[in-house]
């Protein structure tokens, strides 16, 4: 087999990813554009070149041997935006997880490391490939070394041989040195000689060769001001081609033989994709078998029930509800496990769900239950007619609580958390994905035994460790309760009108098609506008719109460059228009119409409470949070959410700017309380404070900006993030930030303090003592630290409006039930709660549901709540 080197320039392809997606987040806050698109490069060069051996380089600090022969290498370069730096850690684990070695050198660049080993590689007989968004590797090409260059994107790549050189600059590579050397790299800051460009130096190389040469020949240079500014410049034109030369003698500790590629762990990529949330790029690792290895288990006596009787139930009880598919709304109950002071029973489903024994023993409130993942163990029972009651304890939620940092809900990860090991995996047992099946009863029974088991043994510990934290009334006076909460809203579902969506469908159906025939009255013809392909030629060939980025297909169209084309031609907005229209149709409107129950016209959204790292609830299935509303026709997809009786209306209740009011509450900052008690508008107050100004004197633009301000603050913003929100430059956008701080300086303390506090603890905590670990606080990694800095100021504002919300649901079902209205909570989403209610007891909503949700956590300011009601959702605006 070929012996064939792949030498990744890693912080340029990662700054490359960087700046061609847009900025992306996953659940935890962390960035991952760079990562995502590294990876995206990774997995395309890997499977086509598929290389014996690979290594990515890094640079290794801010100085390099260069650096002593002209100070200002690469000086008035950018600081890298953290949104970048934050990622770096986690493109490294990447690497680990693909085996491939990744390396730097401290005082020489990533460059010199691959020029070193590629000249070893060429030796060895090997073929070598570089990949860069760098043109300065392109003097490595050889024979037996190609250089794949990016272009615009991160996947579209120039392939630079010497023969391509040739025809492009009609140059050898190693006269891309020497032509370096005459223009100079303002990338790099490497001076050059003023007054000479790419084409005026590639033409005087054809001439003479080299600087060396050129230099020794100025006599015969044409051009008296060439000739000038040559004889002048002569040290800086030989210093600068010294600089941009790479050194391939570099004294690195790996060798080729250190750099053998194997092929990637499929489980811990899989692991990195699902923490990172690159679910389609998790797709693309196939389907794989993670069966672990049978381990060897003590012996677990236990009894298989089939005449269920009243002597196995006791007062306390372990009961474990096995419910494999993720969407227990409609997923069969497998069986059910009981560990009692009796000893420990597996009960088939069928068995169990037509005793009425059990049916009694599970609604008795006075019985004493503790389970795992309460609100789908309640959600399953309802739909065969069982109220589930006298839930005490629930370790999906406990554990949750003890570390929201651990995503996994499988109870095998879970218990081995917390050390119980006597327990399998589901997918051990089960199988994953098309392998999915339910094992002989007796290999079922074991496995369920096993969790009531782990379940009897882990209350205790893990009550003691909520005592420990202080966090015993946040479990059984928030979370618990809230769980039953969520089943009640989970199971009653939300009324769909599903003839409204079918309408919105043809509607929307009708808007494509008019502004189809509009798209093509102004492109002149008919194409197909859903293909990047034919779309590409219609607007860069026909029309003649400048080229902004290319792919390895032809043309880029995506949004991002469809937005900087917007202002060239009216054809681009009504393309933008026809895309977003799509996506609403195919996603939401096709989406929601998928999920409705066909008996009930109901959807059951699952709400996801032990999930996000903050405390915020999520929802799946559908996920009603994320019905875009920034679009009127995308607000529209609201008009379909109905109360599910004849003569109610929706009512909805939702808090105004909470996370601010709690930043104001917790950094104590006089001048943010002091407008809040004011009722002022925070923004407005913002742009007053920052710009100096009356509020008579505030514009629109001065209010907007000041809105990214205060919102981005509460998310620990950087100078880059606020640039891009803000469409300024990162100078401007720090120094808007500079002056938010003078204004608010109390922020500015809290923000140290926190960081401070973080790095004493290891954690922060909410109002209610949630906490969120951070053990990243005090990695020498800058940027981790970094990242976990941020991540230290958000968490207690973010959190505190999580439990604040939660709080107030908690005690609406308290008031409801005290005034016996028939009023229901239908949804959470944000910081909204939807009800629907009878038109009688609106005037009753009105005073109460404020009142309630205003008093739900006590601060140092107002929080304040706003209502409205209607017909349907979108009416209660």
């Amino acid at each position: 087999m070929p012996k064939k080197l792949m030498l990744i320039d890693g912080n340029s392809i990662a700054y490359r990813a960087f700046f061609a997606l847009p900025l992306l987040n996953n659940e935890k806050g962390i960035h991952t554009n760079a990562i995502y698109g590294f990876t995206m490069m990774l997995m395309k060069i890997m499977e086509e070149e598929k290389p014996t051996h690979a290594l990515v380089a890094f640079d290794a600090g801010k100085t390099t041997f260069r650096h002593k022969t002209y100070q200002s290498y690469k000086g008035g370069r950018q600081k890298t935006p953290p949104e970048l730096s934050e990622q770096l850690p986690f493109i490294r684990e990447l690497l680990d997880a693909y085996g491939i070695k990744h390396y730097e050198l401290e005082d020489y660049e990533a460059d010199d490391i691959i020029g070193t080993l590629a000249l070893q590689a060429e030796h060895d007989d090997f073929e070598v490939i570089i990949i860069s968004g760098d043109k300065d590797l392109t003097q490595l090409s050889t024979d037996k070394t190609t250089v794949y260059i990016t272009r615009k994107g991160i996947t579209d790549m120039e392939v630079y041989t010497p023969s391509h050189i040739e025809d492009k600059y009609g140059l050898t590579p190693q006269q891309i040195i020497d032509m370096k050397g005459l223009m100079g790299d303002q990338s790099d800051n490497i001076p050059g000689v003023p007054g000479i460009g790419e084409k005026t130096a590639i033409k005087l190389l054809k001439q003479f060769g080299s600087v060396e040469k050129l230099l020794d020949s100025i006599d015969i240079v044409s051009g008296k001001k060439l000739k000038e500014n040559l004889t002048q410049y002569h040290e800086q034109a030989v210093m600068s081609k010294e600089l941009a030369t790479i050194t391939k003698e570099a004294p690195i500790s790996v060798s080729i033989k250190d750099l053998p590629y194997n092929g990637y762990d499929v489980k811990k990529v899989s692991s990195l994709f699902q923490e990172l949330e690159f679910h389609s790029l998790l797709a693309k690792l196939g389907e794989t078998d993670f069966d672990e290895p049978t381990e060897s288990m003590e012996d677990i006596p236990y009894e298989t029930v089939t005449d269920i009787t009243e002597d196995i139930f006791a007062h306390k009880a372990a009961l474990y509800v096995e419910v494999i598919e993720e969407n227990y709304h409609t997923s069969p109950i497998n069986g059910f496990s009981l560990k009692t002071d009796k000893g420990l029973f597996f009960l088939p489903a069928e068995t169990a769900l037509q005793s009425s024994i059990f049916k009694k023993w599970l609604e008795d409130e006075t019985n004493i239950k503790y389970v795992y993942d309460a609100k789908r163990s309640i959600v399953a029972l309802k739909r065969h007619g069982i109220d589930l009651c006298g839930i005490s304890f629930d370790l999906l939620i406990a554990s949750y609580l003890l570390n929201p940092s651990e995503a996994t809900t499988d109870f095998a990860g879970v218990a081995k958390r917390h050390g119980y090991q006597q327990i399998h995996t589901d997918e051990a047992i089960y199988g994953k994905g098309a392998k999915l099946k339910l094992p002989e009863e007796e290999i079922l029974a074991e496995h369920l035994v096993r969790k009531a088991a782990g379940l009897s043994a882990l209350v205790e510990p893990c009550l003691q460790e909520l005592e420990k934290n202080k966090q015993i009334s946040l479990f059984y006076e928030l979370e618990l309760p809230l769980a039953l909460i969520l089943a009640r809203m989970e199971a009653f579902g939300v009324h769909v009108d599903v003839d409204r969506l079918q309408e919105m469908k043809k509607e929307i159906a009708a808007r494509l098609e008019a502004i189809e025939k509009k798209i093509f009255n102004i492109a002149g013809e008919t194409f197909n506008i859903n293909s990047p392909k034919q779309l590409g030629v219609v607007l860069f060939e026909h029309l003649g719109l400048p080229v902004i980025k290319k792919t390895k297909t032809g043309y880029s169209t995506s949004a991002d460059v469809l937005e900087k084309l917007e202002p060239e031609h009216e054809i681009i907005t009504e393309i933008l228009h026809y895309r977003q229209l799509g996506k609403l149709q195919s996603t939401y409107i096709e989406g929601l119409l998928k999920v409705v129950h066909g008996e009930s016209q109901k959807v059951h959204t699952r709400f996801n409470q032990a999930l996000t790292q903050t405390g915020r609830l999520s929802s799946t299935d559908p996920n009603l949070q994320n019905i875009p509303i920034r679009l009127e026709e995308g607000r529209k997809i609201r008009q379909a959410f109905i109360p599910s009786k004849q003569d109610w209306v929706i009512f909805a209740a939702d808090y105004s700017q909470v996370e601010l009011r709690v930043l104001a509450h917790i950094a104590q900052d006089e001048n943010l309380i002091a407008a809040f008690k004011k009722d002022m508008d925070i923004h407005t107050k913002t742009a007053m404070d920052v710009f100096h100004v009356d509020e008579t004197e505030v514009t629109a633009e001065m209010r907007r900006q000041a809105k990214a301000v205060n919102f981005g603050i509460v998310y620990g913003i950087s100078d880059y993030g606020l640039s891009q929100n803000l469409g300024i430059t990162r100078k401007a956008a720090g120094e808007f930030i500079e002056r938010y701080f003078v204004s608010f300086p109390g922020v500015k303390d809290y923000m140290t303090e926190i960081v401070r506090e973080a790095k004493e603890k290891g954690y922060v905590e909410t109002l209610l003592h949630r906490r969120r670990y951070i053990p990243e606080i005090t990695s020498r990694n800058f940027n981790l630290r970094s990242f976990a800095e941020r991540t230290a100021m958000n968490t207690p504002i973010q959190g505190s409006a999580a439990d604040i919300i939660k709080k107030a649901m908690i005690n609406i079902a308290e008031m409801l039930q005290k005034e016996k209205l028939q009023t229901r909570l239908l949804l959470q989403v944000h910081d909204e709660l939807i009800f629907e209610a009878p038109q009688a007891e609106i005037e009753k909503l009105k005073h109460l549901v404020p009142e309630v949700m205003e008093s739900a956590v006590a601060l140092s300011v107002p929080l304040k709540v706003d209502y409205a009601y209607g017909p349907t959702w979108y009416d209660a605006k």
